[in-house]
């Protein structure tokens, strides 16, 4: 399958245009950058995974886009907290950051479980 019809690939790179916009206004170069980064960093790595060979290489790009879930919920919450960001849209781009979260933990164990399956040795006699 190509990572373009995957529906959390679409899912998240609408997330990271939501942030490009949210944070259009603000002047502290380092938090935009910082939070745009962690957004475009989710389509990123699960188009990259998708492109990889193996399945292993697959779930360890997912694993990324994972881990960069949840540094982009943690600065949402900080841009909250100190002004930079619309509470009300933070909280939506939480909220799905978060199920894109559990849809990539999703994906993730579905790869193991293949990898698993792929490694096991039966004898038939």
């Amino acid at each position: 399958m190509r990572f373009e019809q995957l529906d959390v690939w679409k899912r998240a790179s609408r997330l990271s245009c939501e942030i490009y916009k949210a944070t259009e206004s603000v002047q502290n170069w380092g938090f935009k950058d910082q939070i745009t980064r962690s957004g475009l960093s989710v389509p990123s790595n699960i188009a990259e995974g998708e492109e990889r060979e193996t399945i292993k290489e697959k779930v360890r790009f997912l694993y990324y886009a994972k881990g960069s879930l949840g540094e982009l919920v943690t600065q949402l919450y900080i841009g909250i907290e100190i002004g930079y960001l619309n509470r009300q849209s933070s909280m939506d781009m939480i909220k799905e950051a978060k199920e894109l979260a559990k849809i990539i933990g999703s994906l993730i164990k579905n790869k193991e479980s293949q990898i698993k399956e792929e490694n096991a040795d039966y004898k038939v006699d």
